[in-house]
């Protein structure tokens, strides 16, 4: 028994959605649903035309042999102030000031469903940009580099702290902490990325920038190209914090230990987010 049209372009919404960033065949939908490809090019049009009044994203369809038909997930602006605002009136709750200026943050990157709309918001910036991987460090950031990721459909690379069997050969370097000044180490297994490999960069939380600049130290190493540098949250004496290279998506300032107090302010991604508005306005 055949599906109905709705009953299709239901089923087909929701492989595209799972599937975000993924070259699908229109002969998977013809043999699934066992029907022409005249009838599922329309229902993908169908869809196509509600994404895009939805605002839910693109969705691309490529002629030829090869072709088919992609979903890339997006935001408009407005959408993802709302994801950001949620996100730092969270940062403001609650006691969150440690020791040593840091910000207590484990509760809000343990939160998988703000987490996977981060995810969305950076992948946005980077959506126009090619990426082979999205690479993190073995602490905090992991959960967002997952989200950013499963977004791109790209695999995680996580550098880690200490050297384990299961790695294989390793690459190891020294950098120093930009917040506590002592020398650390990172290391990554050599059969993680490939030569001339593009790569997006994933931090939790910036403060010296001593791990930023390990990680670059380490992909060049790897001879791969960093495409990109993400900060979950910046702190205001990083000596990064006017460079444009990066995208943070918040930024804490005048921290008062004493008084348990400080300022979160919105990072420079609502900027990012234009500039990738912009280009795709006068590549259309």
């Amino acid at each position: 028994m055949k599906l109905k049209r709705s009953e299709r372009i239901v089923v087909m919404t929701e492989y595209l959605l799972n599937n975000p960033n993924k070259l699908i065949p229109l002969t998977y939908f013809v043999s699934k649903f066992n029907q022409a490809k005249s009838s599922i090019s329309e229902d993908i049009h169908i869809i196509k035309n509600g994404f895009k009044e939805e605002n839910i994203g693109e969705v691309k369809t490529l002629a030829g042999v090869s072709g088919g038909v992609i979903f890339i997930p997006t935001l408009v602006e407005e959408d993802a102030k709302v994801i950001l605002n949620d996100f730092m009136t969270k940062i403001n709750g609650g006691n969150r000031l440690l020791a040593g200026g840091y910000i207590f943050m484990s509760d809000i990157i343990g939160d998988p469903s703000l987490m996977n709309k981060l995810g969305r918001v950076v992948a946005t910036v980077y959506k126009n940009k090619e990426i082979d991987a999205v690479v993190t460090v073995a602490t905090k950031g992991i959960p967002v580099a997952y989200a950013i990721a499963s977004i791109l459909n790209k695999p995680v690379i996580i550098i880690r702290r200490d050297n384990k069997v299961t790695e294989g050969t390793t690459v190891a370097i020294n950098y120093v902490s930009g917040s506590t000044k002592k020398i650390e180490t990172m290391i990554l297994s050599k059969r993680s990325l490939n030569i001339g490999s593009k790569v997006l960069l994933v931090d939790d939380f910036m403060r010296g920038g001593g791990v930023l600049t390990g990680m670059e130290s380490l992909m060049s190493e790897f001879n791969v190209d960093v495409i990109g540098k993400v900060i979950i949250t910046q702190c205001f004496d990083s000596p990064r914090e006017h460079e444009d290279d990066y995208l943070y998506l918040s930024k804490i300032e005048n921290i008062d230990e004493f008084n348990g107090t400080f300022e979160v302010k919105l990072g420079n991604v609502l900027e990012k987010l234009r500039q990738v508005e912009k280009e795709d306005i006068e590549n259309e």
